[in-house]
């Protein structure tokens, strides 16, 4: 069932483009930026409105640095424009008989917000999604399983990437487990894509329902988005050694397309769409950029897209990010995985404090299953916090041994002082799609 005639052992999927120089990508995301700022405010209304009130025009761009004097969009703006110019708002920036394709966000924080495409924005994304399954290794001769919801899902079209790579691809989306397994072993799917605690969850089950991950299936990459824990080391650890198979992440946002950055071989990083995206890091609080490596708040801005330009999209995700070459010899700028969300971030007697801290010591300890979640409560005007963990079956010392131990790793590694709470295998709930980490029984936190 192999296609050997299909078989391509090329480096990149576009080479010019992928290891241009620094100065090249800089130049060409100017042209870029020049033209898309110059559609927005031609086309859209609510754009011409915010350059006017902010003084700015697309004509008095002549360097990346100009565009700091531009304003800042976040998902309230879009939710806002969206119900005042029903149903898609007036970011849009083409006529309604353009778009093809909308894809909308889950809704889970507000109204859900949509994504619209034409039809040029659409197959330039499919593009950019087969050139970044090709940067982590997917090959025509691989047999790819696209385990992302495919209803409304920015991530459900990705898969046609694989497709234009030319993969033999199944379709997945969000079976239940055991079906999924059973596809996965009757086919000998080589790649999967999910979240991480998905795959977690799935190799559990897959052990509980007596298969041998190493020899049942075939399963030898491990694409994960939608969380922070494919760029924590000790929860890639956990997922590669459960399942024999190398672990890549990626980023993506329903405002703009799918996977938006994602690992080459090299697993340094991931490396951004710059001839789609350009990319800013600030400190949240005075929107000024942060000194590259520093982790600050992820601002976007589309240089393609024509249906919805977005201009310094504020995404809430804390990086970091560098422009230092990678060794697979792409030049892209690479984040370091997502350290967090603004608003997921906890602050413990003024300590800043993400889930994904927590992560990073729930899976290095052996004696613990990894799964893991953080109860906030407030106490006497104070708030505390006590950390969940569970240990593993069979482990022979005391909970309370246990508890204290991983509490100093706690202390050591991101000086919060936390009850741990060691729990039976099984106890806290597995996720078949994002994990729900956080438990905050506070009430009036800012009163």
């Amino acid at each position: 069932m192999t296609k050997p005639e299909a078989l391509d052992h090329r480096l990149y999927w576009d080479a010019r483009l992928e290891t241009q120089s620094r100065a090249e990508w800089e130049a060409l995301k100017l042209s870029l930026l020049q033209s898309h700022l110059t559609h927005a405010y031609g086309r859209s209304p609510y754009w011409r409105a915010a350059f006017d009130a902010a003084g700015v025009h697309p004509d008095r761009l002549n360097t990346l640095d100009d565009l700091r004097r531009f304003p800042f969009a976040d998902k309230h703006v879009l939710r806002d424009r969206q119900v005042a110019v029903p149903p898609l708002g007036d970011l849009v920036a083409v006529p309604e008989r353009d778009i093809v394709y909308i894809s909308t966000s889950s809704g889970s924080t507000g109204v859900p917000t949509a994504s619209p495409f034409t039809a040029r924005d659409f197959d330039e994304w499919i593009d950019y999604e087969a050139r970044q399954f090709w940067s982590s290794g997917m090959r025509p001769s691989d047999r790819y399983a696209h385990s992302l919801n495919l209803s409304l899902f920015i991530g459900g079209p990705c898969v046609l990437g694989a497709q234009k790579l030319g993969a033999l691809t199944i379709h997945a989306g969000t079976l239940p487990s055991e079906r999924l397994l059973q596809i996965l072993r009757q086919f000998q799917a080589s790649i999967i894509w999910t979240t991480p605690s998905y795959a977690w969850y799935l190799g559990e089950t897959a052990l509980q329902e007596g298969y041998d991950l190493q020899k049942d299936l075939a399963v030898r990459r491990i694409f994960v988005a939608g969380e922070p824990g494919g760029s924590i080391p000790q929860t890639r650890s956990r997922i590669e050694e459960l399942w024999g198979a190398s672990v890549y992440d990626y980023y993506g946002l329903s405002d703009i397309f799918g996977s938006c950055a994602g690992e080459c071989e090299a697993k340094d990083g991931l490396h951004w769409a710059e001839d789609h995206i350009h990319v800013e890091v600030i400190d949240p609080d005075t929107g000024e950029p942060v000194r590259e490596g520093e982790r600050g708040e992820l601002v976007l801005t589309t240089l393609r897209k024509a249906a919805r330009p977005l201009i310094r999209f504020r995404t809430g995700d804390i990086v970091s990010v560098t422009t230092e070459p990678c060794a697979c010899g792409r030049t892209a700028l690479r984040m370091h995985g997502v350290h967090g969300r603004l608003d997921d971030m906890l602050i413990i007697k003024g300590v800043n404090l993400f889930p994904s801290d927590v992560e990073a010591v729930a899976r290095q300890d052996r004696d613990l299953t990894g799964e893991y979640r953080l109860v906030v409560e407030r106490i006497d005007h104070l708030d505390r916090i006590t950390v969940e963990v569970e240990r593993v079956r069979g482990f022979n010392g005391t909970d309370e041994d246990l508890g204290h131990r991983v509490s100093r790793r706690l202390k050591s590694v991101n000086g919060v002082s936390a009850e741990v709470r060691v729990l039976a295998p099984d106890t806290l709930p597995r996720a078949t799609h994002k994990a729900k980490r956080v438990d905050d029984r506070r009430t009036g936190v800012w009163s």
